[in-house]
């Protein structure tokens, strides 16, 4: 009884904010009634979804698209996005429907709505009033209010520590996949060299580590890789260096 108490209050509360996201008619008036799920669910610890290149869809994605009167034009790209503003959340009410990119909506799953990046789109949300954030998959159109930025899963909510409320002040920040990168810790002209160079630091840094001749070059380069993200890449160049091997360069894999 509690929990149904419980969930008709943030029902009535979530009704009257949520007003557009997910797979309703564009233009259509939703179900007044939205909210947290019916029972208890664990989901404030989900581990952000991997950043990865995903084609756009093929649903979702027009040039441009009307709603209530407002026409929307979706980015072409949705890099170097940044903004800040209010988000809000949808729940219960459209789970299982469809997004406007075809997939089912599940509220359990750390995804969101907006009105003009393409689909699917991977942001970084953070709560501006608590410093929380999460990563989330953009799948959905909305929503459909000038004062909202962005519409978030009742599961990305719950990370961000606002499901209890309507809304929450963020930044919202588009992620491009971790690019790869190698290090060259030296070049040598004597082989055996380079190779002592590589067993010292495949056993120093547990990355794999090479010997390799580029064309019409005499010169035996040891190096390491490939490495995700630049990040790592500069943690390893540390490591390497605070072991007195110098510094390596980090160049494009």
């Amino acid at each position: 009884m509690r929990m149904q108490l419980l969930a008709i209050r943030f029902g009535f509360v979530c009704g009257c904010l949520l007003l557009g996201a997910c797979s309703s008619t564009p233009g259509s008036v939703p179900e007044p009634r939205d909210g947290p799920p019916l029972t208890p669910s664990v989901v404030g610890h989900l581990p952000d979804p991997v950043v990865v290149t995903e084609p756009k869809s093929a649903r979702g994605n027009p040039s441009n698209y009307t709603v209530r009167g407002t026409t929307y034009q979706v980015l072409d790209s949705a890099e170097g996005y940044y903004a800040t503003g209010l988000a809000s959340w949808y729940g219960r009410k459209f789970h299982g429907r469809e997004t406007s990119s075809g997939e089912p909506f599940d509220m359990y799953k750390l995804t969101a709505a907006h009105r003009t990046l393409p689909i699917p789109a991977f942001v970084r949300v953070s709560n501006l009033d608590n410093g929380k954030s999460t990563v989330v998959r953009v799948n959905d159109r909305g929503p459909f209010h000038a004062d909202r930025l962005i519409d978030l899963s009742y599961a990305a909510a719950v990370k961000l520590g606002f499901a209890d409320k309507g809304t929450a002040r963020v930044r919202v920040e588009v992620l491009q996949p971790a690019k790869d990168f190698f290090l060259q810790a030296g070049a040598f002209s004597d082989l055996a060299t380079a190779d002592s160079l590589k067993a010292n630091l495949e056993a120093l840094t547990g990355q794999p580590t090479y010997v390799v001749r580029v064309s019409r070059d005499a010169l035996y380069r040891v190096r390491i890789g490939p490495v995700k993200g630049h990040p790592e890449a500069v943690r390893l160049q540390a490591l390497i260096s605070a072991a007195n091997y110098g510094q390596p360069m980090i160049l494009p894999y």
